[in-house]
């Protein structure tokens, strides 16, 4: 039997029992459905998540208190043979190829003004923040250069707490409350959005010297660094480990380049999109076991023609090709349709709900339509071997 017989032969066989060949390539297109779906989730966060740490550049580093070496948990949490300073901020400016050292303490706090209150993101940090992370000031100006140990107390407010707080009135040189002191606003920012779930718009900024004492802190949550964009990146570390080993005696700090953050972050969202990739798998498993039961009931009811075909001297390989045709032509029609279906509604959430990440990887598409050809392939193996063992003369005297 030609190639083309073969394919027209078997698609007859599948278009003439319309109702079980459809309800059949359901089920491999509900799995495709969901491994597409569920990947395409996956790949979204990726993606997200690496334009959320890089939106304000690829040159920054992060050191913390306490030494780490699994990155699971912030260390800051965590007791330190030596918090880190202000002064350790300082000196790591003196670093080579360091453009900024930002020092970082962060929490919850509200502010009150104008008889209004509102709770907030109180974020104290360093007068070079505004520049190393690339935000704008909107009116006024961010915070001023004092000596960090004896700031002034001003803040600098986000637009959504100004709005909130002073509505269309000018904030500037108002004085507002936040904990139990008062503080003169100095600036505000332009709208900055949300960085993974931190919205960055309702905060307001305070010096680093002032949040230790709100916070009552003995050290920064962390410093933040930006260093030159042509400088290697190994080097900058060195000398960033260099300065603070001197100043504390040991390694009791962990550095963190962005790379490192990204890296780790990518891998638990790959283990998770993997995950639920699987999940859909499982889909594709029973649709296997759905065209398997279907295949051997269609061997059993077409036992009269496999003998007519064997009769007629159809050799026992076409027989065989014949059933695994019809098995691999099911799966890859709910395939399709399943990828379709997948298509069109990753479409539908990006126009309605583009906020939802949803980014579809070719390599997962493909995949999932690989699988499901071969569960087809799996799945028909053994009917198409029953089929090609019958018999002629005993399978024409079937009733």
């Amino acid at each position: 039997m030609k190639f083309i017989d073969l394919i027209q032969f078997t698609a007859q066989a599948i278009f003439s029992h319309r109702l079980r060949s459809t309800l059949t390539a359901i089920g491999i297109g509900v799995g495709v459905l969901a491994v597409v779906l569920l990947t395409a989730i996956g790949e979204g966060v990726n993606r997200f998540v690496v334009e959320q740490f890089t939106q304000f550049g690829t040159t920054t580093i992060a050191v913390q208190p306490g030494k780490s070496s699994t990155l699971g948990i912030n260390p800051a949490v965590l007791n330190s043979v030596r918090p880190l300073s202000l002064a350790d901020a300082v000196a790591l400016e003196r670093a080579p190829y360091v453009l900024y050292s930002v020092p970082a303490v962060s929490g919850a706090g509200s502010i009150e003004a104008n008889n209004r209150e509102r709770n907030v993101n109180v974020f104290a940090v360093g007068p070079g923040f505004d520049r190393a992370f690339k935000f704008n000031v909107n009116i006024g100006s961010f915070l001023p250069p004092d000596n960090l140990e004896r700031a002034r107390p001003v803040a600098v407010l986000g637009a959504m707490a100004a709005a909130e707080i002073f509505g269309s009135g000018n904030p500037l040189g108002q004085r507002i409350r936040i904990g139990n002191e008062r503080y003169r606003v100095v600036g505000v920012m332009e709208p900055k959005g949300e960085m993974l779930g931190i919205d960055l718009d309702d905060t307001v900024y305070i010096p680093a010297a002032r949040g230790l004492e709100m916070f009552n802190r003995t050290g920064l949550h962390e410093i933040d660094i930006l260093y030159a964009e042509d400088a290697p990146v190994d080097e900058v570390v060195a000398g960033i480990r260099r300065i603070l080993l001197a100043r504390h005696g040991g390694e009791d700090f962990t550095i963190l380049t962005q790379q490192q953050m990204l890296d780790v972050l990518g891998s638990i969202i790959d283990v998770l999109t993997l995950g639920v990739g699987a999940l859909g798998g499982i889909s594709l498993l029973v649709g296997g076991v759905g065209i398997f039961t279907i295949m051997t009931i269609a061997v059993r009811e077409r036992t009269e023609e496999i003998g007519l075909l064997r009769a007629i001297g159809t050799t026992k390989n076409v027989v065989a090709r014949i059933f695994i045709g019809e098995a691999v032509l099911l799966s890859a029609l709910g395939g399709a349709g399943g990828l379709l279906l997948a298509l069109i509604v990753i479409g539908a959430v990006s126009v309605l709900a583009p906020s939802i990440p949803v980014n579809v990887s070719i390599m997962y598409v493909l995949l999932a339509e690989l699988i499901a050809v071969l569960t087809g392939l799996i799945a028909g193996v053994l009917p198409a071997y029953k089929a090609a063992s019958l018999a002629p003369l005993d399978a024409l005297r079937t009733d």
